[in-house]
């Protein structure tokens, strides 16, 4: 029989040995999400960081135009607690797959809050859609933008952002997605369709960027924390861009700031710096090109003296370099328009896809 003092000693034992063994944590594990693209699912990472497992239909170098889902792409959403979109019918192949995949957690459109730009049939810069911002002034009513705005103007006001009314959240994108019905002849992006191509502008960037914060504070209250604090040094380092950028775009003299490239991906960026964009293409790179319009940008090209092209890095260019050859145009060189490049390329993040563009356009363009 072992004595009173045996085992008292022996619990002392185990308890000194307890307190030298290394403990066990156990991890949340990451929150599984969606983004639709690259350039959108790099900005999701940037603020989800270590918390959420982001897996991207549209990778690197893809177009998002002419994707064609697979069945691994619909597994990965059915089983997404989050699915991250651009919206403005950027993914008109997003209903389809949702449907497909029964996704039935918590949509977040990143351009909600954006007054969006629609694309004039003749090929002219896009300019403001009074009519797209009237027909969704209830949808961004009930989000209360201009109070998000003004929220997000002190970082460190995350609990109230945590705290906002995004009960109904999932069901008004669902709307706002499903609900363009009068749209579906624009599914293409062929004229009078919105340019979805809104992250071209960084202030638009940063709406982006609390969209996203929201959507995943509001899915993961416990690391709200973390996903401000993320939000805060992203915005700032889209903020110190925006401004190098605009000082690069500023000093291209006035008599170069047309700029001609593959299809029309570029007009937020034009109308946040005060450029003209022209392309032989429209929103989409499936949109038809007609052979008046080409000859209309030759033209235009040799009346303006144009003396660069830019040709894109998702785009079929063989068109452009054939107007570039008629004109004596050379080629200005890569734009990133609607995907990132890889690892090994310029333009692996959105900030340096951002910033390649604009250098790359400073460089032509002042010459």
């Amino acid at each position: 029989m072992f004595s009173r003092r045996i085992l008292l000693t022996s619990v002392s034992a185990l308890a000194a040995l307890a307190l030298t063994l290394p403990t066990t944590t156990w991890a949340k594990e990451p929150i599984p999400v969606v983004a639709t693209f690259s350039i959108l699912g790099d900005m999701v990472e940037r603020i989800g960081g270590e918390h959420i497992a982001v897996t991207t239909l549209v990778g690197p170098d893809g177009d998002a135009h002419v994707y064609q889902p697979t069945p691994q792409a619909a597994r990965a959403v059915a089983e997404a607690d989050l699915m991250f979109v651009n919206g403005l019918d950027f993914e008109g192949w997003l209903e389809r797959l949702a449907e497909a995949a029964a996704f039935d957690g918590a949509l977040v459109v990143a351009t909600d809050g954006i007054e969006a730009l629609a694309f004039d049939e003749h090929g002219d810069e896009p300019s403001d859609h009074n009519e797209h911002k009237d027909e969704h002034d209830d949808h961004e009513g009930d989000h209360g933008d201009e109070d998000h705005k003004d929220e997000h103007a002190e970082d460190g006001d995350h609990k109230d952002h945590a705290d906002e009314g995004h009960d109904d959240h999932k069901d008004e994108h669902d709307k706002h997605e499903g609900g363009h019905d009068d749209h579906d002849a624009h599914a293409g992006h062929d004229h009078g369709a919105f340019d979805p191509h809104a992250w071209q502008s960084l202030t638009h960037a940063v709406t982006y960027v609390d969209n996203i914060t929201v959507g995943l504070a509001k899915a993961d209250p416990e690391n709200a924390t973390d996903y401000y604090a993320n939000r805060a040094t992203y915005v700032t380092e889209i903020e110190a861009l925006n401004v190098d950028v605009s000082a690069m775009m500023a000093a291209v003299p006035e008599d170069k700031r047309t700029v001609v490239t593959s299809h029309d991906a570029f007009g937020y960026f034009a109308d946040a710096y005060g450029l003209t964009f022209e392309a032989p293409q429209g929103l989409s790179t499936e949109s038809e090109v007609a052979a008046a319009d080409v000859a209309e940008l030759i033209e235009q090209i040799r009346a303006v003296g144009i003396s660069a092209v830019f040709v894109e890095a998702i785009a079929d260019n063989r068109l452009l370099q054939q107007i570039a050859s008629e004109t004596g145009a050379t080629i200005g060189g890569t734009l990133y328009s609607d995907a990132l490049s890889d690892s090994n390329g310029p333009a692996s993040t959105y900030l340096d896809m951002m910033r390649h563009n604009a250098e790359t356009l400073s460089k032509a363009l002042s010459n």
